[in-house]
């Protein structure tokens, strides 16, 4: 479940009505505060929401049990999807367009909402993140038949997240949607102005 009363808004209230929403998913260990950083490169039209995952980790939060390094137990990871899904019916009829950002765990639950809905959303963006492997159902075939934008960012550096579920996810990518896949020469488990200047450009297409 998302507590309505922490998720961080860029516009008040009086002000959302019918602006398209930009829904922002941190990483394991961070909280709702960490992805409004990004607010001022992106574009203005855009209202964000950031969400509090909903499990302690460390000195943040954590969307599911990690695991294996990019690899999760699908079920939790949907159990979360659910949550956040729930929240975003909860506000959809104030926003024409809704849009997903995420980094690293963050981007595997943008991604796996955009399969559990391929035709609700304008986009998905994971930044440094992953695509949850282990689906058995008819999901993939799904998004296969929308072909939903995606962009996909990652520094060729990263130590968090492993190459085979990177390599994993530009190939689930490329055969189920319409993506935009970039590498980052020199970035670790991180933004770069670059790629927040490539994502700014995707979600302003």
């Amino acid at each position: 479940m998302i507590d309505r009363g922490l998720v961080q808004w860029t516009r008040p209230e009086a002000e959302r009505a019918g602006t398209p929403l930009l829904v922002l998913l941190h990483g394991v260990g961070s909280n709702e505060h960490d992805l409004l950083g990004l607010a001022p490169a992106l574009p203005p039209a855009w209202t964000l929401a950031s969400l509090r995952a909903p499990e302690p980790w460390g000195p943040g939060y954590s969307w599911y049990p990690l695991g294996t390094p990019g690899s999760p137990d699908p079920g939790p990871v949907d159990l979360a999807v659910a949550g956040v899904l729930e929240w975003i019916d909860s506000v959809a009829t104030d926003h024409p367009r809704i849009g997903l950002l995420g980094f690293s765990q963050g981007g595997s639950m943008a991604l796996q909402l955009l399969r559990d809905r391929p035709d609700g959303f304008a986009f998905a963006v994971s930044l440094s993140g992953f695509v949850v492997p282990g689906i058995t159902d008819t999901r993939d075939e799904a998004v296969a038949a929308v072909r939903p934008r995606v962009f996909l960012g990652h520094g060729d550096l990263d130590p968090v997240i492993p190459g085979e579920a990177t390599a994993r996810t530009a190939v689930w990518a490329a055969a189920n949607t319409d993506v935009t896949d970039r590498s980052y020469e020199g970035l670790p488990h991180a933004v770069s102005a670059a790629e927040l200047a490539d994502v700014a450009a995707f979600i302003g297409d």
